[in-house]
């Protein structure tokens, strides 16, 4: 007996990308993706827009584009939302950045200065170099959790978006391990309602993201969803989550492999 494949939706209408942290991996994330539509720059280096796969066997060259192929949002249906723990819209943060050249950050800033961060869910005990004002107060986390899923219903509805990603491109966190309240669902939340100290801010984030039915991608090596919890959570939901970190690969180009190649 042969099982039919997974079938995947059509990636029609808006697709909305809800970015944990508004910092230098997000800017420059959101600033190509609108230097692309304006004509400004292509695509280099992206899987999805120039990346190819091969079919069948390599003597019959079928080698389409992986977005002519695979069901992949356009470019053009493609809307960001933010939380950050500073204010600053992503043209300020772009700018401080220092990243893109200024002249491109000039020439996005329209776009730019339209993306504007909610309020973050932050605590100091998890990032100890930073601290902001941008930042949501509650009675405890659960009461975060749940202004974090209203945050995503109301930008869903606002936007008019078909479907919604969660990325977690914020600062990594301290360093946790597994313990009795990442174990099963009911813990957790229970945890949450306590103010359990072994529940980072990334985990909540986590949890609103399955609660809400939103894919949860983790950019930083977080505990984050990899607990037994949350990934319960995710296959009861039938909802996507992955990552272990990809900005790691960025603050080492950076801080030691760019100003080498500078100097």
């Amino acid at each position: 007996m042969v099982e039919k494949g997974v079938e995947i939706a059509p990636a029609s209408g808006k697709l909305g990308i809800l970015l944990v942290g508004l910092g230098a991996v997000s800017t420059t994330f959101v600033a190509g993706i609108e230097a692309i539509r304006k004509g400004k720059s292509k695509p280099i280096g992206s899987l999805t827009q120039m990346g190819t796969i091969r079919l069948g066997k390599r003597t019959e060259n079928r080698v389409p584009l992986i977005k002519d192929f695979v069901p992949l949002a356009g470019l053009d249906d493609i809307v960001f939302g933010a939380w950050d723990i500073f204010a600053d819209s992503a043209y300020e943060a772009a700018l401080h950045a220092g990243v893109l050249e200024k002249a491109l950050v000039e020439d996005l800033r329209e776009q730019l200065e339209s993306l504007k961060p909610m309020q973050a869910v932050f605590s100091q005990n998890y990032v100890k170099r930073l601290n902001g004002e941008n930042v949501k107060t509650g009675k405890n986390k659960m009461e975060l959790a749940e202004q974090l899923i209203a945050d995503v219903a109301n930008f869903k509805a606002e936007k008019n978006c078909d479907r919604l990603v969660i990325i977690w491109a914020a600062s990594t966190e301290i360093f946790l391990e597994q313990s009795e309240v990442h174990q099963t669902i009911e813990a957790f939340e229970k945890g949450l309602y306590d103010d359990n100290e072994q529940i980072a801010p990334s985990m909540i984030y986590a949890y609103a993201a399955l609660k809400s039915g939103v894919p949860f991608a983790n950019g930083a090596p977080n505990l984050s969803c990899d607990i037994p919890a949350l990934t319960k959570l995710a296959e009861d939901n039938n909802v996507p989550i992955c990552g272990k970190d990809f900005k790691t690969g960025q603050t080492l180009m950076k801080t030691i492999l760019a100003p080498g190649l500078k100097s």
